[in-house]
């Protein structure tokens, strides 16, 4: 599976939410990213993370251009891929095949 698969998978390409789960390890976290504009015209790239159901870390990193941004996401996406973190949906959003009324955002 390759970056695109994840990026197509949601309905904003600037926004992903991946979760990454072994219960024999008792390991449940997740990773969210977005592509965000600042309030001076720059670019963010807002992480999140942390265990399911807990608060987490947030960091924002600041670009001047929309390309740059995507590059850094991509990045971030591909390396948090490659740790065997896997799509379930989008920031904000139910996961896909779920059920709306049990999912929490």
């Amino acid at each position: 599976m390759g970056l695109g698969d994840f990026v197509c998978m949601s309905d904003h390409p600037d926004r992903l939410y991946w979760q990454r789960i072994d219960r024999a390890k008792n390991m449940a976290r997740y990773y969210a990213l977005a592509i965000q504009p600042t309030l001076f015209g720059e670019v963010a790239v807002v992480r999140c993370w942390g265990r399911i159901g807990k608060g987490g870390g947030e960091k924002s990193d600041i670009f001047n251009t929309e390309r740059e941004a995507a590059a850094h996401f991509r990045a971030l996406a591909l390396k948090k891929s490659k740790k065997g973190y896997k799509p379930v949906g989008t920031c904000g959003k139910t996961a896909i095949g779920s059920d709306p009324e049990t999912t929490n955002p």
